[in-house]
């Protein structure tokens, strides 16, 4: 909204300063700045106000240190990182690009799906209170495990429709010889005029085309197109590749936003890790938004990407003065409110930015909290069938349990946790130079 204020104050009236919003990397300090700003000082706000409405986290027993300590503690706090997301990319983005529609629409999307998951175990819990019943927390106390996974995978659907047929996401191609050669699946975008750009005192043109690709990780030829997935059906089979990419799309949602529900169990460990993923993130996004980056990396370039930096500073900003509360002793939780989100823009903007096969890298931490409840419940179930008693490969999962389990203190669990993140996150900024 202010960016398109400053935009027209500029351009009428050559107002002193309103310029400063021309300018991206303005934006996206502000953005952070903002983001930390909503989060740390009206965050307390928020806090205070769950904890006169006596939302509060409740917990079972599962004999884990310190866990009861924790009784009490207001959760819905990812309205905290919600809100510091939003109003800062509202003020400074332009809200006429697609991906920052897109993601706009994701974070609220997948955050009313949380608040109502949160709402309904509070008001479970309050029923119980006021019938002077001891609470007994179940599964069905929430928002219905399918439900949940429909919101997800609508999502899904529309992201993954949004991307493959609008007019607005596209990339550029250098033609090298008279007429640009097409690849499987491709055709040219609705402005596919030649633009000619300078690089390295020579000429080069570029045309803007639709295309079903994305980044392969550590290899030279490093793009791979999605139409390859179905072309041993013969000639022709290419114009069904949207079933494919859909499918692939809406399965990435779903699967990073429950690693990413999974992985907050711990003071600070889901919105540490989302912080340090989200920069990495951001570092992709912005030298594939611009095209002098992305010709010196060699990388593909993408039109109009550049302006989600300024949701993904605001994103970052977000989950780091969301730790000034979340960090242990935990002053509020995110609840479902905030993890569900988080794993979802983290998926959507991996998806946007072409780097989708890199989540397994630096969404690490996600893929083996979820792998660890999953090998954990077929590992019971297959025991149990065989030898009539259900045996176990970790103390308890998620895996930050399994640590806990084991004695090690959850804030040195959590950190160590981040330091992993790091590391995966830097293996996968490497892939921008080795090929």
């Amino acid at each position: 909204m202010l960016y398109h204020l400053f935009t027209w104050l500029n351009k009428e009236f050559h107002v002193p300063g309103a310029g400063l919003f021309q300018f991206l990397t303005f934006r996206i300090a502000m953005a952070i700045l903002l983001s930390l700003i909503i989060a740390t000082v009206y965050g307390k706000r928020i806090i205070l106000y769950l904890q006169k409405k006596q939302i509060g986290e409740s917990v079972r027993d599962l004999g884990l240190e310190g866990q009861m300590q924790k009784k009490g503690t207001p959760t819905m706090g990812g309205i905290i990182i919600l809100l510091s997301i939003l109003i800062p990319t509202l003020l400074f983005a332009n809200l006429d690009k697609v991906y920052i529609r897109l993601m706009v629409l994701c974070t609220v999307w997948l955050g009313v799906i949380g608040f109502l998951d949160d709402y309904f175990k509070i008001k479970a819990r309050k029923s119980a209170k006021e019938k002077g019943e001891a609470y007994k927390k179940k599964d069905s106390d929430g928002l219905a495990g399918i439900s949940k996974i429909i919101g997800q995978i609508g999502l899904g659907i529309i992201i993954g429709v949004t991307l493959y047929f609008s007019n607005a996401v596209t990339v550029e191609r250098e033609v090298v010889t008279e007429v640009y050669q097409k690849q499987p699946g491709e055709k040219f975008a609705k402005d596919s005029t030649i633009i000619t750009r300078k690089m390295d005192g020579v000429d080069k043109r570029f045309v803007k085309v639709k295309t079903p690709i994305t980044s392969i990780p550590f290899v030279k030829n490093h793009e791979f197109n999605y139409s390859k997935l179905i072309s041993w059906m013969g000639p022709g089979a290419e114009k069904y590749t949207w079933i494919i990419y859909i499918l692939i799309v809406t399965f990435i949602i779903t699967a990073v936003s429950n690693g990413a529900n999974l992985t907050d169990g711990l003071d600070g460990l889901a919105a540490g890790t989302s912080a340090i993923i989200g920069a990495g993130i951001g570092i992709f996004v912005y030298v594939s938004g611009n095209y002098k980056f992305a010709e010196y990396l060699n990388i593909m370039y993408i039109p109009n990407l550049g302006e989600l930096s300024i949701f993904v500073g605001a994103f970052v900003g977000a989950c780091v003065g969301f730790l000034w509360y979340n960090a242990y002793p935990a002053q509020v939780f995110m609840g479902d409110t905030g993890s569900l989100a988080l794993g979802g823009i983290i998926a959507s903007l991996a998806i946007i930015v072409r780097k989708e096969l890199l989540i397994p890298i630096f969404c690490g931490i996600f893929l083996v909290e979820n792998l660890s409840v999953v090998m954990q419940v077929a590992y019971f179930k297959y025991t149990k069938k065989k030898y009539g008693e259900g045996k176990r490969i970790f103390l308890m999962s998620p895996l930050h349990h399994h640590y806990q389990k084991k004695g090690f203190h959850e804030n040195k669990i959590a950190i160590r946790f981040w330091i992993i993140t790091i590391l995966l996150v830097v293996a996968s900024i490497m892939t921008l130079k080795i090929r």
